[in-house]
């Protein structure tokens, strides 16, 4: 399976960061290796001095295709969730700075947190999803996917151009504003629609 991930997919986030708005979808990857086990706590990696969380909304391809015409899309997952897209900013920012590619700061293991799934049909409109992270209880991140740049269904039919989307491939939609830094000891809790998808602690 494949996690494919998009970047300043959020105007506000865009600004907070002072990078530059795209004119169509920001891609990279994470391998599996990337996945935080379930039940499993995150470890600062000892690479870096300034690991971001990034909440995102999740989508679970449910089968194979290619050049999927973006009023086909919705026929391509059933499933959205929640997750965190870890960032070591500070290496990440140097990579930046010299034209190199991110993998190192946003690919390393335990980067990605995928949380739990629901029913698309029992999240009512996903042009209207709320959702939001608590670090120690207090929200840090509140995002609605209606201020995606692109939605989930364009999304869906810009990545297919490039990449064949397989059963079981996940889609990070990108993150709002409020990133910021973890420090041992934080508890993170994301929640959609309401709902708990995840609650990671740092160590």
């Amino acid at each position: 399976m494949k996690i494919i991930c998009i970047g300043r997919n959020y105007t506000k986030h865009i600004e907070e960061l002072q990078n530059e708005k795209p004119t169509e979808p920001v891609i990279f990857l994470k391998p599996d290796s990337a996945i935080l086990a379930k039940n499993q706590p995150f470890f600062i990696p000892p690479f870096s001095n300034d690991i971001h969380y990034e909440v995102e909304v999740l989508v679970k391809i449910n089968k194979v295709g290619k050049y999927i015409d973006e009023k086909f899309a919705h026929k391509y997952y059933d499933e959205i969730g929640l997750g965190i897209d870890f960032t070591a900013r500070d290496l990440q920012n140097k990579l930046k700075d010299k034209g190199l590619p991110w993998e190192k700061s946003k690919a390393f293991d335990g980067s990605a947190v995928i949380g739990e799934f629901y029913p698309k049909d029992q999240l009512g409109d996903l042009l209207d999803l709320n959702f939001t992270l608590q670090r120690n209880e207090e929200i840090v991140q509140n995002g609605n996917s209606k201020f995606m740049l692109w939605k989930i269904d364009e999304l869906i039919a810009y990545v297919s151009q490039f990449f064949t989307l397989k059963k079981g491939d996940i889609i990070f939609t990108g993150t709002p504003e409020g990133v910021g830094k973890v420090t041992e000891s934080d508890v993170l809790i994301g929640t959609v629609c309401d709902q708990k998808a995840f609650e990671i602690k740092i160590k």
